[in-house]
């Protein structure tokens, strides 16, 4: 094979390698400064465009990123690495079928490519497709031992399961070599089972400063250290550190919030008044469990799935895989093609996500959905599967805001500054409010709150919504000890316990608060 820089002088060669390294370590403008004469000079070549849809990528524009590696693909369609990049940028588009099966050729064409199997491994565990992804990244580990990056997310597999032991001691090791690595710190974090010592804090305030640290590293652990922060009771550091983490995250990709709430608009009026929907009573076997991040989405699941006729499933691609289909099939994205939609065409897509989720009806009838941004496509949801039930999860705004703010939530920007968690959460509550006016028999709102007020009844009352017998077994659903995978998976093995943080605050969270617009913070109006 033609080795990937031939063709280029040596002033861009040496240009290339150090805006390679500056991509993979999250520095974009060294990586667009780097690139800058070659992308003049040499705009066609194949490793000129690499790196161009590497950028794109990161300064979120991942079609252009996509089409870009395309070109590049087209000029080495036998170069494993290739397809491994263009695996990676089709997933961090969303299009997970796609991804896979891109890394998967990159992995038949060099079998001995550590980094395709450890990102395979990444997108089949972003497709709940678990067993799979722990069989890939196990592969890589096999390759490539010091591949700390699979070690950490085979870390992550644990926790799903409750082997929160055995998850901390893989962290652990990887840290022992490695002590900036960012996505072990977050996973002792997220544990929620872990209080950091003295020393874990002064380790993670040096990785902060380690030169061979990147961005996402530098990104990983400032969360970790700020919940270290926390549970030390340094509120005012903590949110300092916070900010630092969020500020590194935005200067990449900013989050706009008017062109995202435009967007939610739009597709609230295209399917207002609802289309004519499937004929067929599609979907009766689906739950679907929608919140924003941090709303006690996954306690709902973990409820559910303590009956004996609902499976979890967890955060499925499915739904908005679907639609993306249908758009590229059309050829508009959505919602622009709602109009044009017959009744058959509305049952065709509800056959198709029936089509890719009946993995999960194996076992039991019904299955639950709980991909959280799913609230978007409620009227979609109306449409293709008109028996579908849709549970939307509500907590207190300025906790849900708040702890969305401390989560380190890869690939959801706007939880970068009060103001942009602010104006999403509205978009959600407009959302919902319209979506239960329309649909007041499918689309069930759970308030968080009233949960932790009056367990039985409350628990009583999503079962029936979901047309659910009763079951004692929903009560004691922290001792339900089926694979959780989200954030929450620690939590909901846990008894009901209030969670809220806002009070330890005070005025410190007033700036969130004034986004929100509610009231400024009075210590004697706080329980």
């Amino acid at each position: 094979m033609i080795p990937r820089l031939q063709g280029l002088s040596p002033t861009a060669r040496v240009n290339i390698m150090v805006a390679g390294e500056a991509l993979e370590t999250g520095r974009v403008d060294e990586a667009e400064r780097r690139l800058a004469d070659a992308v003049t000079t040499d705009p066609q070549h194949p490793e000129v465009l690499r790196m161009q849809a590497g950028i794109h990528s990161l300064r979120g524009r991942p079609q252009q990123a996509i089409s870009t590696m395309r070109l590049a693909l087209a000029q080495r369609p036998q170069d494993a690495l290739y397809h491994n990049t263009l695996g990676t940028l089709l997933g961090s588009a969303g299009d997970y079928d796609a991804a896979i099966a891109a890394l998967r050729h990159g992995c038949e064409l060099q079998p001995d490519l550590a980094i395709a199997w450890y990102n395979l491994g990444v997108m089949l565990t972003r497709s709940v497709r678990n067993d799979e992804a722990a069989s890939a990244l196990r592969h890589a580990v096999a390759l490539a031992p010091d591949h700390v990056g699979a070690r950490a997310l085979l870390g992550d597999m644990l926790r799903t399961r409750g082997h929160t032991g055995e998850a901390e001691a893989e962290y652990r090791k990887v840290l022992a070599e490695r002590p900036w690595t960012g996505i072990a710190w977050w996973g002792l974090a997220d544990l929620r089972t872990v209080r950091f010592s003295g020393d874990d804090i002064a380790h993670m305030q040096a990785a902060l400063q380690q030169p061979r640290a990147s961005e996402d590293d530098r990104i990983a652990t400032g969360f970790a250290l700020a919940k270290a922060l926390d549970d030390g009771d340094y509120h005012a550091d903590s949110l300092t550190t916070l900010a630092q983490a969020n500020a590194i995250a935005r200067h990449r990709q900013q989050w706009n919030a008017d062109a995202f709430s435009a967007g939610i608009t739009a597709i609230r009026q295209a399917f207002t008044p609802p289309p004519a929907a499937a004929t067929e009573p599609l979907g009766k076997e689906v739950i679907f469990i929608v919140s924003l991040p941090r709303s006690g989405s996954t306690l709902v699941e973990q409820i559910l799935a303590s009956h004996s006729s609902a499976e979890g499933a967890g955060e499925l691609p499915d739904l908005p895989l679907v639609l993306a289909e249908e758009s590229r099939r059309r050829g508009a994205p959505f919602p622009q093609w709602v109009r044009a939609m017959q009744p058959a065409d509305w049952a065709r897509l509800g056959q198709r996500y029936m089509e890719r989720t009946r993995h999960w009806r194996r076992q039991r009838p019904v299955f639950t959905d709980k991909l959280p941004n799913n609230w978007m496509y409620i009227g979609a949801i109306r449409a293709m599967l008109p028996g579908a039930r849709i549970i939307a999860c509500r907590r207190d705004p300025l906790e849900t805001c708040f702890s969305c703010y401390r989560q380190h939530l890869a690939g959801s920007e706007y939880t970068r500054t009060f103001d942009d968690v602010a104006a999403f959460w509205r978009d959600f509550d407009r959302s919902i409010r319209h979506w239960h006016a329309l649909h007041p028999s499918q689309v069930f709102e759970h308030e968080y709150e009233q949960l932790l007020a009056d367990p039985e009844a409350n628990i009583r009352r999503l079962l029936d919504f979901c047309g659910l017998p009763f079951e004692p077994t929903c009560l004691s659903f922290n001792e339900n000890r089926r694979e959780v995978r989200s954030p929450s998976a620690t939590q909901v093995r846990q008894p009901l316990h209030d969670t809220r943080r806002a009070p330890r605050y005070g005025a410190l969270l007033d700036p969130l608060r004034a986004a929100l617009e509610l009231p400024p913070w009075q210590r004697d109006s706080t329980p």
